[in-house]
Formats: C-alpha cells, structure tokens, sequence
C-alpha cells in the first residue's frame, strides 16, 4: 500500500503469548484505518495464514515455538507478494532484532510501544517507510553484537563494489543513522535526489530497506 487510499491496513498478529495477542487486539481493534484479519502463535501458524489471509502488515513475535518470528520473517520476505513485517520484541539490544533486520523486516517495535505509535508504525511500512529513527539504527549497530567476521565484510564490501561513487557516499552516510535531509545537507544535493539514489541502490544491491543499506554499509568497514 504505497500511497493514500480509504482502504483498511490488512494487518497480521504473530505471538505466542495470548495476553500480548488480546492486548494488540484491544488497542489496534479500535481504528478504523486497520483491520485485523487474524492472528498467529507460532512461524508454521504464520506462513500458513499469510497464504490465507494475505496481509499488508505482520507484527510478529521473535521467539515462539515450532518456529520462531525469524525464521518466519525470512520465508515470507522470500515470498513474490511478500507482506511487510514488523518485529515485536521486549528488548530493543536483542541480536535476533538485527538478523531479522537483515532478513527484510521493515523495523521493529518494543512490546510496550504506545497504541497511537503502534498504529503510525503500520501506516508507515504499509506505505513502504521502515521505522527504524536514526537513532536506533546507530544504536543496533553500535550494540548489537555480530559474528560475520571477514567473510561478511568481504561480501558487503563486493557488494558495495556495485555502487557508483555517489552511491557509495549516500550508502555510507545511510550506515552512519543520517536522515535524507541530513545527506542532502552533507553531499550538496536535494532531499528527492538523495531518495533516487537510495531507491537505485535498493534495486542494485536487492534489498529491502535502507536499514539494509545501513548494514551493508556498518559491514563493510572493520
């Protein structure tokens, strides 16, 4: 759902904990620009309603039994009418968050998060917007513990190889947790040409999201 329209948010619920499914019920029930087709315990439990119900949004839980919300987040990123899918989690330092984030989740949302929020963050991945701030990707990237080690630096750096040298500074500016308009200020250019290059670069590297850009870019250096 890329732009303005009358039409629902068709939206998902993925966790294993009954209380957090009726919680999100109760606060997301109530607004008349979603509509909640149903809800999931598990990964196997997810996959199958997607096919089903086929979504906009997934809010979906990290750790459940059977299989778990990365697992999930990565077989239905893998999916041609892929839905966007936003991760829930209790801890904002959690390095399940970050490999989701890599598997194509359009950003996460802590568990206590506000309902107005909440309904804000869906409206914006619906609209195809990630709602990782700045300040949180600086924060997964400065905290986040990784194991990829050269292997991975080597394949993001073969990756960035692809870029032109424009590209490589907004993708590196990007990987520092700058806003398009802090990257237009820095590099010279407008807001419209800073998100051409990022909408190109998404294209050439085949990702999902700059917070992919972002982490490609941090895998890169050291």
């Amino acid at each position: 759902m890329s732009e303005l329209s009358t039409t629902p948010i068709r939206l998902l619920i993925v966790d294993d904990d009954p209380l957090v499914r009726g919680g999100l019920q109760a606060m997301l029930g109530g607004a008349a620009e979603l509509e909640i087709l149903g809800e999931a315990t598990n990964g196997v439990e997810a996959l199958q309603a997607v096919e089903e119900l086929d979504p906009d949004v997934v809010l979906m839980d990290i750790r459940m039994p059977q299989m778990d919300g990365l697992t999930a987040t990565q077989r239905l990123r893998a999916k041609s009418d892929r839905p966007e899918i936003i991760i829930l989690t209790t801890l904002d330092t959690d390095d399940n968050v970050l490999r989701a984030l890599r598997a194509g989740a359009s950003g996460f949302l802590l568990k206590l998060t506000p309902p107005a929020e909440i309904v804000a963050a869906i409206h914006r991945v619906a609209a195809g917007e990630p709602i990782l701030s700045p300040t949180v990707t600086r924060k997964l990237i400065d905290h986040i513990s990784d194991d990829g080690g050269p292997s991975r630096q080597q394949e993001a750096r073969d990756h960035l190889a692809q870029l032109s040298t424009r590209e490589k500074e907004v993708a590196k500016a990007i990987g520092e947790g700058k806003t398009n308009a802090q990257i237009a200020q820095e590099l010279y250019m407008s807001v419209p040409t800073v998100k051409a290059h990022i909408t190109r670069m998404l294209t050439k590297l085949d990702l999902n999201n700059r917070v992919q850009i972002a982490l490609l870019a941090h895998d890169a250096i050291d």
